[in-house]
C-alpha cells in the first residue's frame, strides 16, 4: 500500500506508549496497534487531529505517501 503510518517514529520521538495515546484520544489500545501496523482502510480526522494535538505535529508527519513502483 502506498500509504505508510510512521505513528511509531512519532511516538518513539515524544517518548510516549501506544497505552498512553490511545488512553489521551479515547480509543482503544489495539485500534491504536492497528494504526501503527498500517492495518487499517481508513481514520476518522477526528481522531488523527487528536492525535496531531498529543503528539504536537502535523498529519504528514504520522503519514506518507510512497507510490508502488509498478513501472509499465
Amino acid at each position: 500500500m502506498p500509504i505508510i503510518v510512521n505513528l511509531d517514529v512519532m511516538l518513539a520521538k515524544r517518548k510516549m506508549r501506544s497505552r498512553d495515546l490511545a488512553a489521551q484520544i479515547g480509543i482503544a489500545e489495539q485500534n491504536v496497534s492497528l494504526l501503527k501496523s498500517g492495518k487499517v482502510k481508513g481514520v476518522r480526522f477526528d481522531t488523527l487531529e487528536k492525535i496531531c494535538e498529543i503528539l504536537q505535529c502535523q498529519p504528514g508527519d504520522i503519514l506518507e505517501y510512497r507510490p508502488d513502483d509498478k513501472s509499465g
